[in-house]
Parts: structure tokens; sequence; C-alpha cells
């Protein structure tokens, strides 16, 4: 056997195996006899059919196997040996007129070639990391909530200002069907609340979208609109009333504080929106993190030029999937998956250029983490250092956990790299202005 490589430019190469008749005849004739051992043809004992026969019945197609077996099990041995980082897949050149009745045969492969080049991390301009503040319009607001969640519901017959309504959104031709709890104090458009009142429960209401809120984005919540529909949105939606409840609301006391963060945690309302603050703006702090770290892949895919070989991967694409695609349908895919493999031959850089590696002792560690919070959340504040590490030993016994919970470990220290070392611009935001931010709004 013989493997021969001739680079047609920087990212295309075609990889040549010759393959002659002592590379595999003797792998075949052993298949064959053993066929023979245990064929059941009429007119002849089990192992006595003439090798003829056999081969005659199965000669061609046991070839083909072994011949095909011993390509790419060489094939891949080959570009590990010659630690070829290929793109995709080896393509094999059609041959119209291949002659399986030859001895000796030959196959030509097409190789997609990683391109090189080089990642710097200043060249990620116009980056802004936000730091998200909760300010005492969104405090106060919490608080509200939290009185009305905790006071004393009051079922009621028919609707006043300040109700809280319980019903479904529908609108049959954008497909809107929504069950919410929404507040006739929620409404902007204060026209539009005043048709509530006075209604009662399996009453129909029917208001407009545009301009219902002081913020298109709440269409997202009452009514599960996608954002790429909220903005604008003017149609006629109905709301059916299914119940009709006012809120006393919890006094803002001991007990209430107690019942929110555990006995003699918080003890006046200064503390309960400190508290209210740090947790809010530590959900944020997450929030403003992927965004600042999907800007960063973004300004690095624009700013880090190389050439792929293209022709080769839309060749590619057409021979991946299930069904075959026609070139128009792989020029399309390719146009969608282009950037995002740029990133992955970008992010294989960052992560080799600056020594990111993972180790079990970081993976054991982030699901310890993770764990706490978790248990935290069911009020478990304290939980003992045996009944961690045994959950995180069950997590990490489990293939697909240690594979998401290794992404979200390099990710994390690829956002640490990027803090470090991306110039970017500091910019203090309220949440509502860094939603905005986020959607271009």
């Amino acid at each position: 056997m013989n493997i021969t490589r001739e680079q047609v430019d920087a990212l295309n190469a075609v990889v040549t195996v010759a393959i002659n008749k002592d590379d595999y005849q003797q792998k075949v004739d052993k298949v064959l006899q053993d066929y023979r051992k245990n064929a059941s043809i009429p007119g002849f004992r089990k192992g006595a059919v003439p090798m003829s026969l056999i081969q005659k019945q199965y000669g061609k197609a046991v070839l083909l196997d072994e011949v095909n077996k011993i390509l790419q099990s060489s094939l891949n041995d080959y570009l590990a040996a010659e630690q070829l980082n290929i793109l995709g897949n080896p393509l094999p050149k059609v041959t119209e007129d291949f002659n399986w009745d030859a001895e000796d045969y030959t196959f030509d492969f097409e190789l997609g070639l990683a391109p090189e080049f080089n990642v710097d991390l200043a060249s990620a301009t116009g980056v802004v990391r936000y730091n998200i503040v909760a300010d005492d319009t969104m405090l106060n607001e919490q608080i509200e909530r939290i009185q009305k969640q905790y006071g004393k519901l009051v079922s009621k017959e028919t609707v006043e200002e300040g109700d809280d309504l319980r019903g479904a959104f529908t609108n049959e031709e954008k497909g809107i069907n929504n069950t919410t709890t929404i507040s006739t104090d929620a409404f902007q458009n204060k026209d539009e609340a005043q048709k509530f009142i006075g209604k009662k429960v399996g009453d129909v209401v029917t208001v407009a979208t545009k301009g219902l809120f002081d913020d298109d984005h709440k269409l997202m919540d009452y009514l599960k609109v996608g954002h790429d529909d909220v903005h604008g949105l003017d149609v006629q939606v109905d709301f059916t009333i299914e119940e009709i409840n006012t809120s006393e609301k919890a006094e803002l006391n001991q007990e209430l504080f107690d019942k929110l963060f555990g006995e003699g945690n918080v003890t006046s309302v200064d503390e309960l929106k400190a508290k209210i603050k740090e947790d809010a703006e530590q959900q944020f702090t997450q929030q403003a993190d992927q965004k600042f770290l999907n800007d960063v892949t973004e300004s690095l895919i624009q700013n880090t030029k190389f050439e792929l070989p293209a022709a080769f991967l839309k060749k590619w694409i057409q021979t991946v999937g299930e069904n075959p695609l026609t070139p128009e349908q792989a020029e399309e895919e390719y146009a969608k998956s282009e950037n995002g493999l740029r990133y992955q031959l970008i992010e294989g850089k960052v992560i080799a250029g600056n020594d990111l590696q993972i180790t079990f002792e970081d993976l054991k560690a982030y699901t310890s983490d993770l764990i706490k919070k978790q248990m935290a959340q069911f009020g478990q504040m304290d939980p003992t250092d045996a009944d961690v590490e045994n959950i995180v030993a069950r997590v990490l016994s489990n293939k697909d956990e240690v594979k998401r919970i290794s992404e979200q470990v390099m990710s994390e220290k690829m956002l640490n790299l990027y803090k470090e070392k991306v110039n970017f611009t500091t910019k203090e935001v309220t949440y509502q202005d860094f939603i905005k931010e986020m959607y271009g709004e």
C-alpha cells in the first residue's frame, strides 16, 4: 500500500491511496473460508460447498467490503500521523469507469484544510461591557409585587381599577393563545384599560396591541409573541376573563422579612431593598456577561480575516445529510453556517494560544457550586459536604452532563480571558435600558 498527498493550494489537497492485491487478498480468503464452513446450499453438505461457488456468489461483495475497511483504516491512520487539520471529512473523487476486476486499486480523496491565522484579542473593537443596576423604580415595583404575592387574595365579581385578571389573550390569525394574569394597571393605554372596568367573569374584552404597554417587549410575556413580531404589532386581541381578584397587600414587617429570607436575616425595609438589589444585580451580571461574550465573539469573527476552502465545504455539505442537497441548497446552508465555523476555528486558536484547559477538579468545583445554588433555592442553605459530593459524583457519572458542564466551564474561562485581554468600554444601565441595548431598540 502507498499513500501520497498532492497539495493543490494552502486550503486544498488530494490524498491518493494505492492498494494492491497483497494488502487485501489474505483477508478476503479468510472471510470466504468462513463463509464456506457455514454455507447451506442445496445439493452440498455443510462445509463441503466448492470454493468456486462461494467465490462466484460472495467474492465480489467480500472484496469490496475488505478493501473499503483497509481504505478507511489506512486513510484515518495517515491523517492522524500527518496531523492534518482538516475541515469536514475527506471526499472520495468519483471515477466513473472504476474497474473492480483489476487486482490493484487507486483511490483519490479531496481534503479541505483549516487555514493558518492568528487571533488578536485586542482586535475585538467596539465592545461594551454592561453594568446593570437595579434602580429605585425597579426595587419599588419588586416590593409591591412581593406585597401582592404574599398578601390576601380576594375574589371579586366585577372589575375595578388595580384588580388582577386571570384569563386568556387570543388572536386566531396570529396564533396567539396564552393564559396569563395581568393587572389593569399594566396597560399604558388607559382607554384600553377602561374597557375592563365593570366587566365580569366570562366576559370577553377586545383590545388593540399597538401602544398597549409602555414597552412592546411586554407583549412577549403576556401574549407569548416572538421578539421579531412585537415591535409595532397592531392587531386586535380578545381577553376572556376567567378570574377577577384584588390583593390586600402584605405588611412590610418582620414576619414577611423572615418568610422571604429566613429568620433575622432582614430586619428593615432598607435591608429588604438592599437584599432585592443584590439578588437582582447578581442575575443581571449573568445576562450582561452573556451579551459581552456574544459581542466579543461577533467582533472577532468580523476582525479575524482568513480564507476557507469554500468550494470544498459546499461540496461536502451536499453529502453529509440523510438526503443529498442540490448545489443551491448547499450554498444556502454554507451561508448559514460559515460564521459558526469561523468562530469554531477562532475559539480553537484562543484556547490553544492561551492554554485554556479543563481539569476534573474544575468540573467538580463548578458542579458543586451549581448544586449548592440549586439547594439554596429550595431552602437548604447549609448542606453537608458529603451530601454535595454524592450528588456531584452522580452528575459527573453521566457523559451528557459532563459534556454540558465542560462547555459551561470553558465558556466561563473564555469569558474571564476576554475580560482580561479585550479592550472594552463599561456602561452602567438600568435593566430596561439593557433590554433595549440587547435588542437594538
